[in-house]
């Protein structure tokens, strides 16, 4: 069974994407919600990280309309940056 350490090392493994405008978000998020985040929240990030990066990018940058189960990640990750 995973402990929450092991969620939150995954969790900030995967906030690295390679796409640098991508990974400004990502790991600012995560440098400073990722520790808080309940596990809820780390469950609804790791299904916004299955996503594709272009999807992500629009999203955050308000090019395309966040889809209802992403909306709460996508805010959190606007929000902290």
């Amino acid at each position: 069974m995973e402990t929450d350490q092991d969620q939150l090392r995954r969790l900030r493994w995967r906030c690295r994407r390679g796409l640098l405008e991508l990974d400004l978000w990502l790991e600012r998020f995560a440098a400073k919600q990722l520790d808080s985040l309940s596990p809820d929240e780390c469950a609804a990030l790791e299904a916004l990280l299955e996503e594709a990066d272009a999807d992500l990018m629009a999203w955050l940058e308000g090019r395309q309309q966040v889809p209802v189960g992403h909306a709460q990640p996508i805010q959190k990750i606007r929000a902290s940056v």
